[in-house]
């Protein structure tokens, strides 16, 4: 096969990938749920925290940057933040070990008004679910960006957005950053209307 034909037998398959997760009605109604869960969480003055590894956490620092930064249009920054610091990660792995490494971040930051976004692709990260573990102990909303079936995260998640068709990392984090545009604009037209007007 030439490079030709691979890029687009790729390209194919994130589109199949990027169209069955939008023909999912409960993938579509846990989006909605999740910028929600968003809004409300920034109305009522709380933080977004994210977390993820590897490039999951790649995703979750541009979630939290896109909220405090810009997304579309200059508007006030939004309090967000990913548990990404590698002193802090390696701190807390060294004392504590790697599972660890987020719920500690959780049990430091997290309040009741707060949300969660937990990102895993397989949804069976230790790390990540003792985060949303933590997270609900406090009272945070917890978010879960998964795949392949959901995993353990499933059900420690408040709302999972599952990936339903993608069975490796790159496809199901290609919807995944789809969906992390799409709930800060959603977010954004309800905060700040005039950037779309």
């Amino acid at each position: 096969m030439n490079s030709g034909d691979s890029i687009r037998r790729t390209l194919d398959e994130a589109a199949a990938v990027q169209a069955a997760f939008r023909a999912d009605a409960t993938a579509m109604a846990a989006c909605e749920a999740f910028a929600d869960a968003a809004l409300a969480t920034l109305r009522r003055g709380g933080t977004i925290f994210s977390c993820g590894n590897g490039g999951s956490m790649s995703d979750a620092m541009h979630f939290a940057e896109e909220w405090s930064g810009r997304f579309r249009k200059d508007r006030a920054a939004l309090p967000a933040m990913a548990f990404s610091d590698p002193a802090a990660m390696s701190c807390i792995a060294n004392d504590f070990g790697f599972d660890h490494v987020f719920a500690r971040q959780v049990e430091a930051q997290g309040k009741a008004v707060d949300l969660l976004d937990a990102l895993s692709t397989s949804g069976n990260s230790p790390n990540i679910l003792l985060a949303c573990e933590a997270a609900r102990q406090r009272g945070l909303t917890v978010v879960g960006l998964l795949g392949r079936g959901g995993g353990k995260m499933k059900d420690a998640c408040d709302i999972a957005v599952v990936v339903p068709l993608g069975t490796t990392s790159d496809r199901i984090q290609e919807v995944h950053i789809q969906v992390i545009h799409a709930v800060i604009e959603a977010a954004e037209r309800s905060l700040f209307p005039g950037n779309y007007a």
